[in-house]
């Protein structure tokens, strides 16, 4: 029988071991040894049958050990120093705290959260990321307040059948059970939040609270009595239902979760965010919901909008139109309109912020994009593939104008750098939480220490691998007398190189394969042969991605490779780390340009692996030559199965001549000095770059701050400014089909214009109803391609110089001519006011119509 309902009865530990509830319940021990050495010692035994899991150690562990540890003094020494230690971490000063005019709090909204494989609350990469982002932020006491969905069946858990096919399942979660607190009001009952929804209906959620060392994480859940069936599934699963679930989900993370915000800090205190981060479209309802709160105290929509930007950040973490999400207007129209429209915000200003080019779309990055004064990519690739993605928000402008930045993602060393590297950099390097300085002192680490604790790392990865794979091979049907050959899979002295990641088409999981007749002799190589540990999930929906899983599997099947190459089944955090750990080399293998960023390769580059991949996302930033290895792309080959022809070929060109050449070069004394010189490398030239600290200073520096200090200005003085600024657009919006560049003349350059010299420019401007303080005159210049477009462009700005009377004004000013070649240039206007962000933000811009403005000339 199937019991109808489940929950989880909690321990109640005696008084002497009460702080051993405080640490199990702040989520620092994910990554705090310690701590988790504390757990252990509760009971082995059980610790290790619960996955180490605290929450589960607490409701497994027997009332006699219990009993016999709260009379245990050096157990309870312990736990009074991990206690302590929690404490001082919680309230000391750090980081951010020596920061002036810094923001008081800062918002941070993501669909999912990678924090620890006991929460699974994620499904890759996004949700990983905005898992480190969090504990870097404890780290370096940086006041983010985040918030996400509570999923009651989290992602899904993955086996294959015996035909090698992805299975899914979806355990139930019991709240109980997970390392939460029920937010409650003062009088002890749960809070609600509440969004209504088209025909009267209500969605109703409660909220938990999930303490990720000094950051609280709020996860709203819709599994709750007010509900009805279909609202109570809204927070089922992650990314799963159709578009009208997926839109609930997105109005739950975003409007509700803005709401989750208020009550948390109306009833504990917490300062109010002045910035709010959203990371990816999925909770871009947010901004609306700030807009009706600004409305109802009786701003304008455009005043609101305004106020709304100047502290907004977005992310986009995608690098392809296809993953974005995209609803159609209608359904956006009925959830917003009618019986359930907000009456200070008109549904067609809604729908507007959300309008891309293919009519009947609303497209949530687009908005989410509308609603931000500032956008970022996740690596350098990935800024300029979105500012050519995005270009058409911004027309009129060149995609090196688009104002879409980036910051390159990073990783929590304290989660995937294994102990042994940790405890061996603690006595030679500085913390590898959040420092950028004193990584030469790698370099201290004698070749003997370094190699020794690879081959430890590696060895632990083949043991657990084998134990995976037994579990995979007996639910697959086999019987345990067939699985004697598990006991020798994998070598812990074979070069082993990893793969893992979600399986979408474009990350090729089965590039590999191109040549099976090829990967059967780098496997099988009498004197150098490799092993590859493979793991990954494809979406429940995706059968392509499922059938690549099939292929992988089908080959590792092989009785004659199997030995040396496995699909893992049930990728997750823990799964990962064992990889990043484990493997020497770390492959991966996108279609370029469609990988944003990919920081697996930058946590197998902190444990001492190396990298092995296609130069894009964070590798085609960091790749220097030397710290690893880069594959050739075939960028231009337009034939998909010849381009994968040519990349794998040069894929095993690779691992055959350079990767298992350098592994097992070892001289007299067997250990591989050319290899450990490229490991010393890594560390020293990644090390201090791909740290999720740096990450977040760059968003402190970059983002938050100058958003908090925009933020403040307008909402200063019952937000004066946001009123004037709004103001200033609508007025410089209608007037600007008046504004014209009508001519410029150029002089100072003579017969034949030479390097040194400059050139004097005059442009006559229409402004139509505007004055010159409203625009910035601007003269592009530089080198010229064969169709006269100006390449990588300078720009300087010309200075008002007279007004007449018939609403035109002269500017004028100088360009050097500082090289050698064609040489052209051009003036347009853009709007100009100091509360702007970029000069593309309004994208409105005058050029002038002739071609007298681009005249070119060749210097000598």
């Amino acid at each position: 029988m199937r019991a109808i309902r489940r929950f989880t009865v909690r321990t109640v530990l005696p008084p002497e071991l009460a702080a051993l509830g405080e640490l199990v319940h702040n989520l620092r021990w994910s990554w705090h040894p310690e701590t988790l050495d504390l757990f252990a010692e509760v009971d082995p035994d059980t610790w290790e049958r619960v996955g180490h899991d605290p929450v589960a150690l607490l409701g497994a562990v027997e009332p006699e050990r219990l009993r016999e540890l709260a009379a245990d003094r050096r157990f309870l020494r312990r736990l009074a120093d991990a206690a302590d230690d929690l404490r001082e971490y919680m309230t000391a000063p750090r980081w951010y705290q020596s920061l002036p005019d810094a923001a008081r709090a800062i918002a941070y909204f993501s669909p999912e959260y990678g924090i620890a494989a006991a929460l699974p609350q994620y499904s890759g990469g996004l949700g990983i990321l905005a898992g480190d982002h969090l504990k870097a932020a404890s780290d370096l006491g940086v006041p983010i307040l985040a918030v996400g969905l509570l999923y009651r069946h989290g992602y899904f858990t993955q086996s294959l059948s015996p035909e090698g096919w992805q299975l899914e399942h979806y355990p139930s979660l019991d709240p109980g059970g997970l390392p939460l607190t029920l937010l409650k009001e003062a009088d002890g009952s749960p809070v609600r939040i509440r969004i209504g929804l088209p025909e009267h209906r209500t969605l109703h959620a409660q909220v938990w609270v999930a303490q990720v060392g000094r950051v609280p994480l709020l996860l709203l859940d819709s599994d709750v009595a007010e509900n009805d069936n279909a609202e109570r599934d809204v927070t089922d699963r992650l990314y799963g239902g159709g578009t009208d679930h997926r839109l609930k989900q997105e109005l739950l993370l975003g409007i509700g979760g803005v709401r989750a915000i208020r009550a948390y800090c109306r009833i504990g205190g917490h300062p109010e965010p002045e910035v709010f981060h959203t990371n990816e479209g999925h909770a871009g309802f947010l901004g609306l919901e700030r807009i009706r709160e600004l409305t109802e105290a009786r701003l304008s929509f455009d005043e609101a909008l305004e106020a709304v930007r100047a502290g907004t950040v977005f992310t986009t973490h995608t690098p392809v139109p296809a993953g974005i999400d995209r609803f159609p207007t209608d359904l956006i129209g009925r959830q917003f309109g009618g019986d359930n429209a907000w009456p200070t915000v008109p549904v067609d200003r809604i729908l507007a912020l959300g309008a891309e080019e293919e009519p009947g779309k609303f497209n949530m990055a687009a908005m989410g994009m509308r609603l931000a004064q500032r956008v970022n990519g996740v690596s350098q690739l990935h800024g300029e593939v979105s500012r050519g993605m995005f270009q058409g928000l911004w027309p009129g402008f060149d995609v090196d104008e688009v104002p879409i930045g980036s910051i390159t993602n990073g990783v929590h060393a304290p989660t995937w750098v294994g102990r042994e590297i940790m405890e061996l950099a603690g006595r030679e390097l500085p913390s590898l939480v959040d420092r950028a300085q004193g990584w030469e002192g790698v370099n201290k680490i004698s070749d003997e220490d370094v190699w020794s604790i690879r081959g430890r790392m590696r060895e632990r990865l083949v043991e657990a691998a084998r134990v995976r794979l037994r579990r995979s091979w007996l639910d697959r049907g086999a019987s345990p007398a067939e699985l004697g050959w598990i006991d020798e899979a994998l070598d812990p002295e074979v070069l082993t190189i990893g793969f893992a990641r979600r399986v979408p088409s474009y990350k090729r999981l089965t590039l590999m394969l191109s040549d099976p007749a090829r990967l059967r002799e780098l496997l099988l190589h009498p004197e150098r042969p490799i092993q590859i540990v493979i793991a990954g999930k494809a979406h429940p929906a995706d059968e392509g991605g499922k059938k690549l899983i099939q292929q992988i599997v089908k080959f590792a099947d092989s009785e004659d490779v199997r030995h040396r190459i496995v699909f893992l089944p049930d990728y997750d955090m823990a799964l990962g780390q064992l990889l990043v750990q484990g493997c020497d080399v770390w492959m991966n293998n996108p279609l370029r340009p469609l990988e944003a960023c990919g920081t697996s390769g930058m946590k197998a580059a902190l444990n001492g692996g190396l990298n092995l991949s296609i130069r894009d996302g964070w590798w085609d930033e960091w790749y220097d030559g030397t710290n690893g290895w880069a594959i050739p792309t075939a960028d231009g080959v337009t034939d998909p199965d010849r381009r994968d022809e040519l990349e794998a070929g040069a894929l095993y060109d690779l691992i055959e001549h350079e990767v298992a050449d350098r592994f097992y070069d070892r001289p007299v004394d067997g250990l591989p000095r050319r290899w450990l010189e490229m490991v010393r490398h890594t560390l020293t030239s990644l090390g201090p770059k791909v740290l999720a600290g740096r990450m977040l200073r760059d968003y402190v520096v970059d983002l938050y701050t100058p958003a908090a200090q925009a933020a403040r200005a307008l909402s200063a003085g019952g937000h004066d400014q946001a009123k004037d600024f709004a103001s200033w657009k609508l007025r410089v919006g209608r007037a600007w089909p008046g504004v014209r560049v009508e001519h410029v003349e150029a002089s100072g350059l003579g017969d034949t214009p030479e390097v040194g010299a400059s050139l004097e420019l005059r442009a006559t401007i229409a402004l139509g109803e505007l004055d010159p303080g409203d625009i910035e005159v601007q003269v592009a210049y530089g080198r010229v391609g064969l169709h006269d477009e100006l390449v990588d462009p300078e720009y300087a700005s010309l200075n008002a110089d007279s007004r007449g009377d018939d609403g035109r004004a002269v500017f004028n000013g100088a360009i050097p001519l500082q090289r050698t070649g064609a040489f052209g240039y051009t003036v347009r206007v853009v709007p100009s006011h100091p509360l702007m962000a970029a000069p593309a933000e309004l994208g409105l811009v005058a050029v002038p119509q002739e071609p007298e403005g681009m005249t070119n000339g060749t210097l000598r």
